[in-house]
């Protein structure tokens, strides 16, 4: 649990939106695929801080790129962390809170994403 708790500090360290943040529900973002409403998701709410996609590097070099988050830890244990609410002690990331149907978009999409070891 302590490991979950430090891989959500770095998923969350550094973003640049303060309070809590908004995230439409799933069924109000285009396309059935789980894969891409969480893509939607880290596009309109992460992206600004965080490399969300397959490439590149964050905006915010403090924070990690998506795609590299499966080297640390299993990104299906984030599900947990997202549906009770991430919240971190950097004054910069804002307070997360997703539905159960968003948490289930986010981790579909962070697991297409990720890179094997070794890469970045």
């Amino acid at each position: 649990m302590r490991g979950l708790s430090l891989l959500t500090a770095l998923l969350v360290a550094g973003c640049a939106a303060s309070g809590p943040s908004e995230l439409p529900p799933a069924a109000q973002i285009a396309g059935a695929d789980p894969v891409v409403r969480g893509k939607v998701l880290v596009e309109a709410n992460c992206s600004a801080c965080h490399a969300v996609g397959p490439v590149g590097d964050s905006p915010l070099p403090k924070a990690p790129p998506f795609r590299v988050l499966g080297q640390r830890y299993p990104v299906a244990n984030l599900q947990e962390a997202f549906a009770e609410g991430i919240s971190t002690g950097h004054p910069q990331m804002p307070q997360v809170v997703l539905e159960a149907e968003q948490v289930k978009d986010l981790i579909a999409y962070l697991e297409s994403v990720q890179t094997p070891a070794g890469t970045r």
